[in-house]
């Protein structure tokens, strides 16, 4: 294609779909087994676990991954969320990858989705079509238009056969990556599986996404430092998301050293006072905090969130029961963070001693930027190393209860969100903004 992008049609039937899978299961099961002859030749024991385990294999499936889109793809990207205890770093950073690698439809099959979708003579309510995508990823791409009025527009097209293929591309990908001991038997493959799914029904439903982007556009309405794109409702359908186009630099293009420090500040200090309104204020959170879902806008200092199919919804009790939590980690309250993380489902009075002194000091370890006054530096701090380091040594040592199913994406966006700061390298009183929530 023009921009450079793959493209690959995506299998829309059952019957494909099911082909692709053989096709994954076969080559991998052959690459193990050449990988455990060649343990072989060298003298070694056979160790089928660390044949399937190579970074070889770890490609080949993120590669496949790709190939197929939808479900299985989106799957792939919640595995790479899990820790490295669970799911081995070579696979991790190939899952990882997919949320940058996706191949785009060719513009044969994308003709028809639209088609499908607008009736025919679609063309005739655009003055432009841009057929080369400006962005491809596991659910659909993106492509720009431009209005008989005039209007520029993303339009957000989705894949083909994404929403039917959930329940059996996400179980088809379960079933092999167990059959194939890629997965090891303590992590909850059943609930990830769950999540997957459902996760998927509400990102597949682009009606539902129209509803979430024009709420979050009101809610942020008087954020200075924040803007979001409006729907437009005539030209978006079920699986088609129509919104204004924004104008902006990557995210992460102002990570760079030579972007001044008062910059990189600025952005960050927008993303962290947007998360803790999100939290404490609308009870309604973007939660799939990508940096590629960010742009950045330098000549106002905004930032644009693009991407609105993860949400999360919070009750009013939930959100006040983490704000005594953060309350009791500011003041150094050991007796309120252990109360809070009973209530929280993080730790119970029936656990042993080491299950909740480990509870408490990852509760610690995430409110550490709102702890003390005065900017908090995230790339010198390490916070994001720390507590991976602590969760893997907690969770080898069955020292640590699995997160509440209800903080899964909570979780994400605020270790995104920090994520992000560090990249950015940006020192923000962080202290002073929660303040304002708690």
């Amino acid at each position: 294609m023009p921009g450079g992008r793959k493209s690959s049609s995506v299998p829309t039937t059952r019957l494909g779909r099911i082909v692709q899978f053989g096709l994954m299961s076969g080559e991998l099961a052959v690459a193990t087994a050449i990988g455990a002859a060649k343990q072989v030749s060298r003298g070694e024991r056979p160790d089928l676990a660390a044949a399937a385990l190579s970074p070889g294999n770890a490609q080949m499936l993120a590669k496949r991954l790709s190939g197929l889109r939808g479900p299985a793809m989106k799957l792939g990207q919640l595995l790479s969320l899990q820790g490295e205890d669970l799911v081995p770093e070579e696979f991790r950073a190939a899952l990882t990858s997919l949320r940058s690698q996706g191949y785009s439809m060719p513009e044969t099959q994308l003709r028809r989705v639209l088609g499908r979708e607008y009736g025919r003579g679609w063309r005739a309510k655009f003055r432009d079509f841009d057929f080369e995508p400006v962005a491809a990823a596991s659910i659909g791409q993106v492509h720009r238009a431009t209005r008989r009025d005039g209007r520029r527009l993303a339009l957000k097209v989705q894949y083909p056969g994404v929403a039917r293929s959930i329940d059996s591309d996400v179980d088809n990908l379960a079933s092999l990556l167990r059959r194939l001991d890629f997965l090891p038997m303590k992590l909850d493959v059943a609930e990830i599986v769950a999540e997957a799914k459902r996760q998927l029904r509400v990102e597949t439903d682009y009606e539902a996404e129209a509803d979430n982007l024009a709420k979050y556009h009101r809610l942020v309405a008087d954020m200075p430092g924040v803007v979001v794109p409006r729907v437009d409702r005539s030209l978006s359908t079920r699986r088609i998301l129509a919104m204004e186009w924004i104008e902006g630099d990557p995210l992460g293009s102002i990570a760079d050293e030579s972007v001044p420090q008062s910059v990189r500040d600025h952005a960050a200090r927008s993303l962290l006072e947007l998360l803790f309104r999100e939290f404490f204020e609308f009870r309604f959170m973007q939660t799939d905090p990508n940096v590629d879902n960010y742009l950045y806008r330098r000549d106002a200092g905004v930032i644009a969130l693009l991407d609105f199919g993860s949400v999360g919804r919070y009750s009013a009790e939930f959100v006040e029961g983490m704000r005594r939590i953060s309350r009791a980690a500011i003041a150094g309250d050991e007796a309120g963070i252990r109360a809070g993380a009973f209530e929280a489902g993080y730790a119970h009075p029936d656990d042993p001693e080491d299950v909740i002194s480990n509870s408490v000091a990852m509760i610690r370890l995430a409110c550490e930027p709102i702890a003390r006054p005065g900017p908090y530096d995230f790339a010198s701090a390490g916070l994001m190393a720390r507590a991976r380091d602590h969760g893997i040594a907690a969770a080898f040592g069955e020292g640590l209860r699995p997160p509440p199913t209800a903080t899964m994406f909570l979780h994400r966006k605020m270790a995104g969100t920090f994520l992000l700061c560090a990249q950015l390298r940006a020192r923000v009183d962080m202290h002073a903004i929660a303040a304002r929530y708690l």
